[in-house]
This record gives structure tokens, sequence and C-alpha cells, in this order.
């Protein structure tokens, strides 16, 4: 661990901005954290396959 705290330590001012926001403004960026990783996941279940023949076979796959 001694990498990760070298570099939290030399980037601290960067990684505590977060904090200096508002909670409601916290929860926004957090929200927007969490949708760009489920869209990650979506977009790996379905990166094989560039055509589906409906609707109904996209959703099963997801």
């Amino acid at each position: 661990y001694d990498l990760i705290v070298s570099s939290w330590a030399k980037n601290w001012e960067r990684l505590t901005a977060y904090f200096d926001y508002p909670p409601e403004i916290r929860r926004i960026i957090y929200t927007t954290n969490l949708l760009a990783g489920f869209n990650r996941q979506l977009r790996k279940v379905t990166k094989n396959r560039s055509v589906f023949p409906n609707d109904q076979a996209l959703q099963k796959l997801l």
C-alpha cells in the first residue's frame, strides 16, 4: 500500500477538494460516478454483439 499512500499524500489537496462541495453537490457527483460504472458494465456485456434482432433480445441479454 506504500505506493497508494504516497500517491494520496502527493495529491491530497486534489483528493480532498471533493469534500469542499456541499452534500447536495457531492451526491450528484457520486451518482454520476455510479451511472458511469453501470454504463461501462452495459457496454462490456453488449460489446461483442453489434446487432440485436429486436428489443426483447437486448433485454434478455441485459
